[in-house]
């Protein structure tokens, strides 16, 4: 225990193993190949992001080991689905790993079902009390992780097989989102399990996670939303490839610390009291999510203001999303203000985190289905 606290003590450069040199110096090697073959398509912010992305991603995978092998097995399973293709979309249904794997229809259809794998074998270490059960919860979550992120790759790939100026990244439409949030949401709880070593709380995190793959299944299987389809003029922008992600790294620390408020307003009840962290840890998890997830959204929200000067003349038109963005970033503005400045805590916060999926709910998905606006190529 000595030996593993003076290690953590020292600082980051100098607790490196050569497997962290590794995976920086393919990053490095990954960027320069992109940017001598795609360069002369890319303009001067979309080289700027591809640059930053680099030491971004490096660091992050220097801290946590689990995101740089997520990393690596994402790329090489990316990298061999592409390859399979040899520039034919058709081959999608005749090479058999294309078929059955690797495809990106195919890759997210075995995110879906392994994510829904992991909901019952969280629940079933739960309640049977098996931390078997459990850790192969967390395996399964960290399988459908790789799954849904290799989808998204390689969809990336296949939207410029469909058309050079069909391509585009994977971030446009509901159905590449709704995967884009199960992905972060369980990327978040994976990271804060190993931070609070702790997998009881997966039981309540993928429910949530479930309900996002359902709407995404019922999504594919009755509007055909899998399909791969040109972006309106107004998303044909380098904005795109930033603001999106940050909200959606907002959406899903938000839907975390509403289950983290559940389990909290359980255990004050003793419901599980015994099985949960207790409630100054759920507090402190709670409102760390909260405050990563505010972060992201501030900053996803200033970058749609700039997308939509760009796009449509102005910073803000009151639009029906942008309205629900605004107040979705009052309500956690809020929470925090009243946490850190007035010192409330307790069943106030964790009811106000519960609430606070329901508002997020209606920004992210009830605006597209009730309300119309500049935003609605979103609509369902």
């Amino acid at each position: 225990m000595e030996l593993v606290q003076a290690n953590t003590d020292l600082p980051l450069l100098r607790r490196l193993k050569p497997l962290d040199w590794l995976a920086t110096l393919l990053l490095v090697l990954g960027a320069a190949y992109a940017l001598n073959s795609y360069g002369q398509f890319m303009d001067g912010y979309e080289k700027g992001i591809l640059l930053a992305t680099v030491p971004l991603c490096s660091v992050l995978a220097w801290k946590w080991a689990g995101l740089r092998n997520l990393m690596g097995g994402v790329t090489f399973l990316a990298l061999t689905g592409i390859s399979l293709y040899h520039g034919d979309l058709a081959r999608a249904e005749q090479a058999f790993f294309l078929k059955f794997f690797l495809s990106s229809q195919t890759a997210i259809g075995w995110m879906c079902a392994l994510f829904f794998m992991a909901t019952g074998s969280f629940w079933l270490g739960l309640l049977a009390r098996s931390d078997f059960a459990e850790k192969t919860g967390s395996v399964l979550t960290w399988a459908a992780v790789v799954a849904g992120f290799t989808g998204l790759l390689v969809r990336w790939y296949e939207s410029y097989l469909v058309g050079a100026d069909v391509g585009h990244i994977p971030v446009s439409n509901l159905y590449e989102v709704f995967v884009l949030f199960s992905l972060i949401t369980a990327l978040l709880y994976l990271h804060y399990e190993k931070h609070y070593a702790t997998r009881r709380l997966g039981a309540f995190v993928l429910l949530v996670i479930s309900a996002a793959v359902g709407f995404l299944l019922w999504y594919t299987f009755t509007r055909d939303a899998q399909e791969i389809q040109p972006l309106v003029p107004a998303l044909q922008s380098y904005w795109m490839k930033i603001h999106v992600p940050a909200n959606f790294v907002g959406y899903g620390a938000f839907a975390l610390s509403a289950m983290i408020g559940v389990v909290w307003l359980l255990v004050q009840r003793g419901i599980l009291a015994e099985r949960m962290p207790a409630p100054p840890v759920l507090e402190d998890l709670m409102y760390k999510a909260i405050a990563v997830g505010f972060a992201f959204f501030t900053v996803a929200t200033i970058l749609g203001a700039l997308w939509a000067a760009e796009a449509w003349g102005t910073y803000w038109q009151w639009d029906p999303k942008e309205t629900w963005a605004l107040i979705v970033w009052l309500n956690y503005a809020a929470w925090l203000h009243m946490r850190l400045t007035k010192g409330l805590r307790g069943a106030a916060l964790a009811w106000w985190a519960v609430v606070g999926l329901v508002v997020v709910t209606f920004a992210f998905l009830g605006v597209n289905m009730f309300l119309s606006g500049l935003h609605s190529y979103g609509t369902l």
